[in-house]
C-alpha cells in the first residue's frame, strides 16, 4: 500500500509540473470574484482580457480587424474615389504603422495583381514602414501565379538588393517558378549571394525548370547532384523526369531514376507505368512493356484511356495484332471508351499486317461504344487509306444502324466513290442522303460533276444537272463553271454556249473563269473566231484576262 500512494505521489507531481510547462506556452488570464453562492457551489468571475499584442514567443499578432478594413478599402470599386487615398486618411486618422505580417496578409487577400503591387508600391512609401523579406516574397508569389512580365519581376529583385533585403530559400524557389531557362542562373546567383542551402523543394522546383525548358541534360545533371546529397522527389516530379529522359532516349538513366523511385518508396502510378510501357515498345523490348502493364494491373492502378492506348500502340509497333486486339478487349470490358487515336491505331496496324478484315471484330468487341462520329472517322480513314471496298462496307453498316448521318462521312464517301470511278453509286448515295437527316448542298453536287466531267460521262451530267434544278440547292457560279468545263473537255461546244447563255440571263453572270474556260472549250473544238469574239467581250467587260491554255489570235 506504502508503494502505491509513493507512486501516485509522484505521479501527481510530474502532471504539475507537465501542467506548467503547458502553462508557460499558454495565454495567461486573470479575473476576480465579483459573486458567490452563499452555500459555496458556484462563483460569478470577471476575467479582464488578456494582452494579444504578442504571441506566446513574443512575436507581433497581426491586428484582423485592421486587416480586413484595409482590405475592405483597397477591395471597393467606386468609380468616384480613390481607395488608395481613402486607406490614407484612414491610417493617418489612427496614427497606426502596419506591420510587415499584416501588409503580407493584405497582399494575400487582393485578388488582383495590379492592385496588390499598387499596395506593394504605396506601403512602401509610408512612414515608420520597410519591406522585408516575408512581404517580397508575398508580392513575388502573386507575380508568379499571374504570369507577369520577367522586366517587372527583376525590377523588385533590384529593389530589394538597393535596399538591402536579404531574400530567403522561399525567395529563390518563387523565382525558379516563373523564370525563363536563361534567368535559373541568376537564381543559382541570388542563393549563393544571400548564402542559402538548398533544400528538396528548391531542387525539385530547379529540376522542374530545367524540364520545363527542355534541358535534360541540365535536369539529369542535377538530379544526380540530388541522390549524392540525399534528396528525393514527389511522384509529379519523377514522372516528369522519366518522361523526358524516355523522349530523349536517355534509356538507362530512366531505369535508374525509376529503380529509385522504388528503393525510395515513392510508389509508381499509372503515368510513370505508361511512359515506361511507351519508352519499352519504342525500343521494341516486348517482355518488358507486358511487364509493365501486367504490374500495373496487378497494382490495382486505375488504367485510364492514355494508358491503354499507350499498351495498344507499342503492340501495333512490334506487330503483335492479336495481343492488341485482347488489350482492347479488356478495355472495353473495363468500360474504358476508346477514341478515335485507339482505333486509328488498330485500323494502322491491321492494314500493315494484312488483316482488315478482322476490321468487323473489333466493331463488334467496342459495339456499345460505336456512335456516327466514330463510323465517320473510320470511312474517312480508310478512304485515305485507299481501302475503298472496307470504307463502302462500314458506311453501310453506319447507313443501317444509324438514323441521323455524319455530313464529314457522307462527303468522304462520295469523294472516295467518284475517285474510284463508281460515279452511278456516288449519284444514288446522293439522292438517299436526305434519308438521313443530312440536306445536299453544292459541294456535293460538284464533287459528283467533276467526276462525270473527268470520265466524260455527258448522260450522267444531264441527269444530275437536271435533278439539281429540281430537287437540289440552287445553282451557282461554280457550278455553271464546272459544267461548262466538262461539255467543253467532251468536245460539246454547243451546250456549252447554251449554259453560257443561260447564266447571261439569270443572276449568276459569267466571270473570267466562266470566260476562261468557254474559250479554252472553243479553241480546242477549233472555232477561234467565236473563242477570239468571247474573249474581245470579256476585255470589253473589263474582266481582268486570265492565262490560257489556247491563245487566242488578235
Amino acid at each position: 500500500m506504502r508503494h502505491h500512494g509513493f507512486r501516485r505521489r509522484l505521479l501527481a507531481i510530474a502532471s504539475h509540473y507537465q501542467l506548467g510547462a503547458l502553462r508557460r506556452l499558454a495565454t495567461s488570464y486573470s479575473g476576480r470574484i465579483v459573486r458567490a453562492d452563499p452555500a459555496g457551489l458556484s462563483l460569478a468571475v470577471e476575467v479582464d482580457p488578456p494582452d494579444l499584442t504578442t504571441d506566446a514567443r513574443g512575436y507581433d499578432l497581426p491586428r484582423r480587424d485592421l486587416i480586413c478594413r484595409v482590405s475592405k478599402i483597397l477591395l471597393s470599386s467606386s468609380p468616384t474615389s480613390d481607395p488608395l487615398l481613402e486607406l490614407s486618411d484612414y491610417l493617418e486618422t489612427l496614427k497606426i504603422t502596419l506591420s510587415s505580417l499584416e501588409v503580407s496578409e493584405i497582399l494575400k487577400s487582393l485578388r488582383s495583381p495590379s492592385k496588390a503591387l499598387d499596395f506593394f508600391r504605396y506601403v512602401a512609401a509610408l512612414p515608420g514602414f520597410r519591406h522585408d523579406c516575408f512581404t517580397y516574397n508575398r508580392i513575388l508569389s502573386i507575380l508568379s501565379k499571374s504570369g507577369a512580365e520577367m522586366d517587372l519581376v527583376q525590377k523588385i529583385i533590384d529593389e530589394m538588393e538597393r535596399n538591402g533585403v536579404r531574400g530567403s530559400i522561399s525567395t529563390v524557389n518563387i523565382l525558379i517558378g516563373m523564370v525563363g531557362a536563361a534567368e535559373i542562373e541568376r537564381c543559382l546567383e541570388l542563393a549563393k549571394k544571400w548564402d542559402l542551402r538548398f533544400n528538396g523543394y528548391t531542387y525539385k522546383c530547379l529540376l522542374q525548370a530545367y524540364l520545363r525548358y527542355r534541358d535534360v541534360e541540365g535536369a539529369a545533371k542535377l538530379y544526380q547532384v540530388m541522390r549524392r546529397k540525399g534528396h528525393k522527389l514527389d511522384i509529379f516530379a519523377y514522372n516528369m523526369l522519366l518522361d523526358a529522359l524516355a523522349k530523349a532516349d536517355k534509356i538507362d538513366e530512366a531505369y535508374t531514376v525509376f529503380r529509385d523511385m522504388k528503393r525510395k518508396h515513392c510508389e509508381p502510378d499509372v503515368y510513370t507505368y505508361t511512359i515506361l510501357v511507351r519508352m519499352a515498345g519504342k525500343i521494341g523490348k516486348t517482355d518488358e512493356f507486358l511487364s509493365y502493364f501486367d504490374e500495373m494491373l496487378t497494382k490495382g492502378c486505375n488504367v485510364n484511356l492514355i494508358a491503354y492506348n499507350t499498351m495498344i500502340q507499342a503492340l501495333a509497333k512490334n506487330r503483335m495484332v492479336d495481343m492488341a486486339i485482347s488489350v482492347f478487349r479488356k478495355m472495353i470490358d473495363v468500360g474504358c471508351r476508346p477514341n478515335e487515336f485507339t482505333y486509328s491505331v488498330i485500323l494502322d496496324v491491321l492494314a500493315a499486317e494484312g488483316q482488315l478484315n478482322r476490321l468487323s471484330e473489333v466493331m463488334e468487341i467496342s459495339n456499345k461504344f460505336m456512335n456516327k462520329s466514330i463510323y465517320a472517322y473510320l470511312v474517312k480513314t480508310l478512304n485515305k487509306l485507299g481501302h475503298v471496298s472496307e470504307a463502302h462496307s462500314l458506311f453501310c453498316n453506319m447507313w443501317n444502324f444509324h438514323n441521323v448521318g455524319d455530313r464529314d462521312a457522307y462527303i468522304s464517301m462520295l469523294e472516295t466513290l467518284c475517285d474510284a470511278g463508281k460515279t452511278s453509286e456516288a449519284m444514288d448515295l446522293l439522292y438517299r442522303i436526305h434519308e438521313k437527316g443530312i440536306a445536299t448542298d453544292t459541294a456535293m453536287y460538284h464533287i459528283i460533276f467533276t467526276a462525270l466531267g473527268k470520265l466524260k460521262q455527258i448522260s450522267y451530267v444531264h441527269a444530275l444537272y437536271e435533278h439539281m434544278k429540281q430537287n437540289g440547292p440552287p445553282v451557282n457560279i461554280f457550278t455553271y463553271n464546272i459544267l461548262i468545263s466538262c461539255f467543253g473537255r467532251s468536245g460539246l461546244t454547243d451546250k456549252a454556249l447554251e449554259l453560257f447563255e443561260e447564266m447571261e440571263n439569270s443572276e449568276c453572270k459569267p466571270d473570267v473563269i466562266t470566260y476562261n474556260s468557254l474559250i479554252n472549250c472553243l479553241g480546242k473544238s477549233g472555232d477561234l473566231d467565236e473563242a477570239h469574239m468571247r474573249f474581245k467581250e470579256m476585255q470589253e467587260k473589263g474582266l481582268n484576262q486570265m492565262l490560257l491554255s489556247h491563245i487566242v489570235p488578235s
